[in-house]
């Protein structure tokens, strides 16, 4: 599972021209899902995701998390975060976890978020969506669950 992780001051997602959901200051973070990922390297991603101390106390040091701003997640789906780019100038997606097991953990991600306390809103699995931001920083974090998860064998 890997998450691209933006701080932002704003940041919405829109389908076919509605805007599906929207949050001001906050976290928007893109999920990718392989075919091994369970619900196990969720709650153990979501755990280090909602504790991420990334947003700027009162002397300008990344020493506050999300909770500690009232912050809001936007989260969306993003399959090719699986790209393989090794062979070829085409990308191969063969490693992105199948659509219907991969909407499964991405709705789980979002409920387990929604669970503790968060807005948490949300974009629309597997459909063309515009995402707009304003980054804050920029501070752009990528979470790896093979570097987060001590590596198992698959």
């Amino acid at each position: 599972m890997k998450f691209v992780i933006q701080r932002v001051k704003k940041a919405c997602v829109t389908v076919d021209g509605e805007v599906v959901g929207k949050i001001g200051h906050g976290l928007l973070v893109f999920v990718g899902i392989a075919d091994f990922d369970d619900k196990q390297t969720a709650d153990k991603m979501i755990d280090k995701l909602t504790r991420l101390r990334i947003f700027d106390d009162e002397q300008g040091k990344t020493n506050l998390s999300i909770e500690d701003v009232d912050g809001e997640f936007l989260i969306i789906s993003q399959f090719t975060l699986y790209a393989d780019c090794r062979k070829g100038n085409r990308p191969s997606f063969t490693s992105a976890g199948k659509p219907e097991m991969a909407n499964e953990l991405y709705e789980y991600v979002i409920s387990e978020i929604a669970k503790r306390g968060f807005l948490a809103e949300h974009g629309k699995f597997g459909a063309d969506m515009k995402v707009e931001l304003l980054n804050d920083g920029p501070f752009t974090i990528l979470l790896d669950s093979e570097e987060i998860i001590a590596k198992r064998d698959r």
